[in-house]
Formats: C-alpha cells, structure tokens, sequence
C-alpha cells in the first residue's frame, strides 16, 4: 500500500474556487467513510482548513486511486470535476510525506511560519481515529508531521518568517501601523466562537481594545469566550476590558457600534451583506475595519467599495502574503523536513518487512515444537531436565541461524527500494501469506488501541 493526497488550495486554486469548493464540518466523516469504502483505499483523513482541502489515502493503485479521491472529494464539495480538476494537485509516496511535513512546518502555508495548522493537522487525526479510517500508516503520519511541526517552530526562527494569519490580517487592516496602537480603545465585534474567532478575540485583547462583542449562533459558546478572556489574572481583566456575549439577531445593532469587525463562522451565505455593511456605517464619521478570515467568505466582498469601510479578507491577504519576506530560517526548516522524510520512510519500509518476519520466527517455533514432540516419541524415557536441555538447545540453535539474516534483511528494507526484501523473504521460506496478514491487523489494531488510549 502507498500514500496519496489529492487536494488543493491557496497555492493552487483562486479563493473563488476554494470557497466554493469548501468542506462543511459534517460531511467529513461521510468523505471519510466513503473513502475506505472504495476499492484502491484502505485508509483516508482530510485536512480541510479556511485556505486547503487535502485528502489523504493509503492506495493500492496510483491511478485507480487517484480518480476515486477526486470523483469522491469533487462529490463531497459540490463543485463539478471539469471545473475543480485544473486546481487539484496530488503527490505519492515519498513526495505525499514531504508535502505533509511541509504544511505542518508552516512552509506551505498563506502566512509562512503560522503555527495554528498543527493544531488543524491534529484535528484531521483526531476525526479520522473517531471514525475508525486510519489505520497504521496514517496514524504514524500524521503523528510525525505534528512531531516535525513542533520541532520546526522549537528549533529554528520560522515564527519570525511570518505572523499568524490573525496577526497578518490585523497588520494589513493597520495599514502598517503599529497594531496595538491602531487598535487601543476601539469598539471590536467578533462572529463566530470557533478556534479561529477565539484566537482573533485574544489578539485583538491583547492589543488593547476597548469594548468587545462576540457573537455566535450558540450564545453558551460565546459566553465561554467572554469568560476565558475575561476571567481574573486574564487578558482582558489586566486590560479592564468591557466584553459581552450576543446572539446573532444582535448583531445588527452591534454594528452601527463597532469599529473593527471580525468574522469566521462555518456559515453557507453571508454573514454580512453589504446593503447591512452601508447601513451600519449611515450617519457615522468614523471608519470600519473588517477582516474575514472565513472560508467560504462571510462578508461581501462588496464592502471593499462601500465609504468608510476597509475590508481585508482571504483573497487580499493571499495577494500581501506573496511578497511577505521570508527568514532564513526557511532553509533550515526545509533541511529539517527533508531529513525528517527520509527518516519517516526508512522506518516505514522497516515496519512493511517486520509482519514477515515474525511469521519467520513462528514458523521456526512451530517446527521446534513439533520436533521436540516428535522427539518425546521416540526417546519416551527422558526426563524432564534432559527434556528442557535438548529443547532450550534446539530454540538456541534456531535464534542463532535466524539471528544475522533477520537482522540484515530489516537493515536492507529500511533502505530506498527495500521493499522487495519481504517478497523475498516469503519466497524463499514458504511463509503463509494469512499468516503474515494476520500479524500485520494484531499490529494495527494495536495501534488503533493505543491511539484510542492517547484520545482518552
């Protein structure tokens, strides 16, 4: 079996595709299972964030598989093939591995260097364990790619390469003033309580707001926003922050108040339309902010041409993101992953032989045994202490002339190409192919045990 990805994003497809082509929350799982469900897959998650949708697959076919992810994520995402094929892009094997390890350093990323896709990569294992669809390989994947990530941002400067995309937006909307000086005492309306909202609020408190409004669909989660950030010792509690929870029918009149407005919800339409926008802004003199970090958008894009409204949104900070400066630490960071990649297949290849192994061994056990029985037949008078002697001997025997070969044959899979040593291995020794495959589902269900154990 081999690793595939079919997706796209900011890199490769415009954001009037990538909005159109976005992944509702709940229809990951139906992608999910509708995957494994196809011949060429036997395992699958995706990784959908505001800017990629990527699906990955363990495959037994290149090309059977790679028309089965993209006739299923073109299903899923409800934009027809002929139009979404020019954007997909897909990688395999070694290729697949480099390109997740990349996404997770933040190299692949709008703003280079943010660290909330490792945050997003953990998400995707997480849904993808719940439904039971990955299995070992993409269990070690994404497991290392989160590793990698982390090692990324600890040992080398990427963060400095780039800001989150929150930061960058705010920056944009600052017209490269200083951030926590634009936005001291200003009147901040942030839609939606989700992990991106939750984290623009935090920002926008931490450089000084005045008042703050969150809004969501669930008033109970935007209530626990307002306490987190106001709660004592907190930002906002430093700050003195006035901060309130409402629900969405209060936007409206939250509007007409609020000067920096932010918006990333998980919404089909517009969240603001730009005949609400122009009415919020009927009769004032001062200005409105708005950032959309959503995906699909949530505010119009129409705002861009309303007076007194400056509207950044996924679109504008892609074309700012593309002459952001990089930090050399970019190439320390690629020299990371590439050593990490080479690692990850070395390791794989060397578990892709370890099933034969063990049924080696079995094999040898189980011919042990029935020699030491068929021994028991023929010599009836031994005794117990000769018994042991002769069969300890035996085993000894054994383990020394399997020793240096199963030794040897794991180093030489571990290598580019070794995959063929296991072939070989079965070949020349006659092995069960069931009894093989039986060991290799003990050792999944295994990893499957023990990643259930990490969620709880």
């Amino acid at each position: 079996m081999s690793l595939l990805v079919v997706g796209l994003s900011h890199r490769s497809a415009p954001v009037s595709v990538l909005e159109r082509a976005a992944l509702a929350p709940e229809s990951r799982g139906k992608l999910l299972q509708d995957v494994v469900s196809a011949e060429p897959a036997t395992e699958s998650a995706v990784l959908s964030t505001c800017n990629r949708i990527e699906l990955y697959a363990d495959v037994d076919k290149f090309h059977a598989g790679v028309a089965e992810l993209s006739t299923l994520l073109v299903r899923h995402c409800g934009v027809d093939l002929e139009e979404l094929t020019p954007y997909l892009y897909v990688h395999y094997e070694d290729r697949a591995v480099h390109h997740l390890f990349s996404v997770a350093c933040g190299l692949d990323s709008m703003v280079v260097g943010e660290g909330q896709i490792l945050g997003q990569i953990k998400d995707a294992l997480a849904v993808a364990q719940e439904q039971h669809t990955a299995g070992r390989l993409l269990n070690d994947l994404f497991q290392q790619a989160l590793r990698v990530g982390k090692r990324a941002h600890s040992e080398t400067g990427i963060d400095k390469a780039g800001q989150s995309l929150v930061t960058f937006g705010l920056e944009q909307l600052a017209g490269g003033a200083d951030v926590a000086g634009w936005a001291r005492g200003k009147r901040a309306l942030v839609i939606g309580a989700g992990s991106m909202s939750s984290l623009a609020a935090t920002t926008l408190v931490r450089n000084g707001i005045g008042e703050l409004a969150v809004a969501n669909r669930t008033v109970a989660r935007a209530e626990r926003l307002v306490e987190i950030l106001t709660e004592p010792g907190g930002p906002g509690a430093v700050a003195g922050l006035s901060a309130r929870a409402i629900a969405m029918d209060a936007v409206e009149a939250e509007l007409a108040r609020a000067e920096i407005v932010i918006s990333c919800t998980g919404a089909a339409g517009l969240v603001l339309s730009g005949e609400r926008i122009a009415a919020a802004l009927a009769g004032r003199s001062d200005r409105m902010w708005l950032l959309d970090l959503a995906m699909p958008r949530d505010i119009d894009a129409a705002a861009h041409r309303i007076d007194g409204a400056r509207l950044v949104d996924i679109e504008s900070l892609a074309e700012a993101s593309a002459d952001a400066p990089m930090a050399a630490d970019v190439d320390t960071v690629r020299g990371i992953v590439a050593d990490e990649v080479a690692a990850f297949g070395a390791a794989q290849r060397a578990a892709h032989i370890t099933p034969t192994v063990v049924a080696l061994r079995t094999m040898a056990a189980d011919v042990v045994s029935s020699e030491i029985a068929r021994l028991d037949g023929r010599l009836p008078d031994l005794d117990d202490k000769q018994r042991a002697e002769i069969t300890q001997t035996v085993r000894r025997v054994v383990d020394k002339l399997l020793h240096a070969p199963t030794v040897r044959v794991k180093q030489l899979a571990s290598e580019p190409g070794g995959a063929g040593y296991a072939d070989a291995l079965r070949e020349l020794f006659d092995l069960d192919p069931q009894t093989v495959a039986a060991v290799s589902r003990a050792d999944t269900r295994a990893d499957q045990h023990d990643a259930a154990r990490e969620r709880a």
